[in-house]
């Protein structure tokens, strides 16, 4: 049984990963197939390529995950909790997927951890959820705003004698170069956080001892899966970053990526905080949309995301806490 419930939250955790990354997908790419920099397959193949490499450069947020949030729980019933979690988490992400609503995954997932942790009597690291988690939720969009803001203002201050033609085909191709750093943090951030969830199930599994580093096959499964999600795209979220936010021109895009990309490096090697790429880049497209002029950012549009972001972890955290009252009844 025991080791049924391994196979079966590792799976999980997984498919999680896949969703992870069909619904980010749009992060790393939206703004380079809006300003037509890249096609949208050879976008989504260089993010996914992109993303396994990511995967494989630091391990910061999966200790983070695996050991910061909640006391890692015990037997049947801590596994029946990170399953919960992670119910928590993909279903959550399905319904923002549907509504086209670029919400975040790692809190989703965060949510969940902590919902179906309250529900199992699992105690929950409260000091590590504001540190790691709810400061870094309000700070990295207000930086991601402001930067992408600077970031602009300095582009367009560098080429403002530029030939306008010349300057918008030269960033349409540094942005394949700005598009592959967005993916390559978004792997760097996103497949640490299930590595994180897969090392807590062998801990609990007696697989693994508390501490010991990610076996490298947990790495490849996760790097592998979240590149599956990212190729399978999320063209729903896609159109409402590339488009309905503001319109993009390839500058814009690349300001963009470049700002989003190096907050979420920093923040892994330096902060080891498991931000949301979907702030990042979204705060960041505002911040360099508000450049133009301030009303031609769709307001309307970015309270809307928003709004996705504070629910985000409430709503995981409810279904966390049903499914887990549901395995409970059934199997615990």
């Amino acid at each position: 049984m025991d080791t049924f419930a391994l196979v079966v939250t590792i799976g999980v955790a997984l498919f999680f990963t896949y969703t992870n990354g069909f619904h980010d997908s749009a992060n790393a790419i939206a703004t380079s197939v809006s300003t037509r920099a890249l096609t949208p397959r050879a976008a989504l193949a260089m993010a996914a390529v992109m993303n396994l490499a990511g995967a494989f450069m630091g391990s910061g947020v999966a200790k983070t995950v695996s050991e910061g949030v909640i006391q890692t729980p015990e037997g049947s019933k801590g596994m029946g909790i990170l399953f919960a979690a992670l119910v928590g988490a993909i279903v959550w992400n399905l319904i923002t997927w549907y509504f086209g609503l670029p919400s975040s995954s790692s809190h989703a997932l965060f949510g969940g951890m902590v919902g179906a942790a309250l529900a199992g009597g699992t105690t929950v690291y409260w000091d590590g959820v504001v540190d790691k988690i709810v400061i870094p939720m309000f700070v990295s969009p207000v930086v991601g705003l402001l930067a992408g803001y600077l970031v602009m203002t300095v582009i367009l201050w560098i080429f403002r004698r530029a030939n306008p033609h010349k300057a918008k085909r030269g960033f349409r191709i540094a942005q394949t170069v700005s598009a592959a750093g967005m993916a390559l943090g978004h792997g760097l951030q996103d497949a640490q956080k299930t590595m994180g969830i897969v090392v807590m199930a062998l801990v609990i599994a007696d697989v693994e001892d508390y501490g010991d580093p990610i076996p490298v096959w947990v790495k490849i499964a996760c790097a592998v899966m979240l590149s599956a999600g990212t190729y399978a795209g999320g063209w729903r979220i896609m159109r409402t970053l590339g488009r309905k936010i503001i319109e993009l021109d390839p500058p814009q895009g690349f300001a963009a990526e470049t700002t989003g990309a190096s907050i979420m490096f920093g923040s892994a090697f330096l902060f080891h905080a498991p931000i949301s790429t979907t702030h990042v880049i979204t705060s960041a497209i505002m911040g360099v949309g508000a450049t133009k002029r301030v009303n031609a950012v769709r307001w309307g549009v970015a309270k809307n995301i928003v709004l996705g972001w504070f629910i985000t972890m409430p709503a995981a955290a409810a279904v966390a806490a049903l499914s887990f009252g549901l395995v409970n009844l059934a199997v615990l």
